[in-house]
């Protein structure tokens, strides 16, 4: 027999992993769970995309990673634009609701971590025994694996910039931290490698890409719940805040007002 598309896409399985719980079932819900599960799905893609844009890096191949950037930055865009669906559900919509969700949140979500991870924002708590997020495997990969910013300086060595010690030699498991000795480089960079300034401006972009998808989803909340703590025992509001305005490249901002 053919292979069919609902075989293929595994339709009748995907169908029925959404289940509302609350008795009767409240309208608002599914919609609740169906864009939580989407997010999920991108965010594996883009934790896909992101393994991609290590290798393009590590091949020394410029266009690849810009072509890769891209399409990263364009999945961020995509998660920004279903926040206004989600904003079509009232507060009290939700709180209809909320109780039942006891302490699942998406604080526990180990995927997004993982991309936070995957681009330098690494955490070491969230993968010990007082860790809020049950699966931490993959996740204590990824604190363990060089990120982005880690692979781009490397990279960076093979086209010629002094890429500083402290950046090259520094463990892996911990957060970026600004550089100004590679800011430095990178100014320099900027006026005699004009080919790189795609790639800086790409990265630049998905930044700024993710700091949108952060200030959005604060809102959200705020909108939705206003200053109550979250279901999963965080402080809600305060904690999201703590990552508002965190640079993935801190460098390349920290360049912008010198050239």
């Amino acid at each position: 027999m053919a292979l069919s598309y609902a075989e293929y896409l595994a339709l009748p399985e995907l169908l029925r992993m959404q289940q509302p719980r609350s008795t009767p079932p409240e309208h608002d819900e599914l919609l609740f769970i169906v864009i939580h599960q989407v997010y999920e799905l991108w965010f594996k893609l883009v934790l896909h995309e992101t393994d991609k844009l290590n290798r393009d890096l590590a091949a020394a191949d410029l266009f690849g990673a810009i072509a890769t950037l891209k399409r990263i930055r364009t999945i961020m865009k995509t998660l920004v634009g279903q926040l206004d669906i989600l904003e079509t559900m009232t507060p009290l919509s939700f709180a209809s609701f909320r109780a039942r969700l006891e302490t699942a949140s998406g604080f526990q979500s180990s995927q997004f971590r993982e991309v936070e991870f995957g681009y330098g924002y690494k955490r070491a708590h969230l993968v010990g025994p007082e860790s809020p997020i049950t699966e931490t495997a993959a996740l204590e990969a990824r604190l363990r694996a060089p990120s982005v910013p880690d692979r781009l300086n490397q990279f960076l060595a093979t086209r010629g910039l002094r890429v500083p010690a402290e950046l090259t030699g520094r463990d892996v498991t911990a957060a970026t931290v600004p550089s100004p000795e590679m800011q430095e480089e990178l100014l320099r960079s900027y006026r005699d490698q004009p080919e790189l300034v795609i790639l800086f401006e790409s990265l630049l972009d998905l930044d700024e890409g993710f700091q949108e998808w952060r200030y959005r989803h604060i809102k959200l909340v705020e909108r939705t719940i206003g200053a109550k703590h979250g279901t999963g025992g965080s402080t809600g509001m305060a904690f999201l805040k703590q990552s508002l305005f965190h640079p993935l490249f801190p460098d390349l901002w920290a360049v912008r007002h010198r050239m």
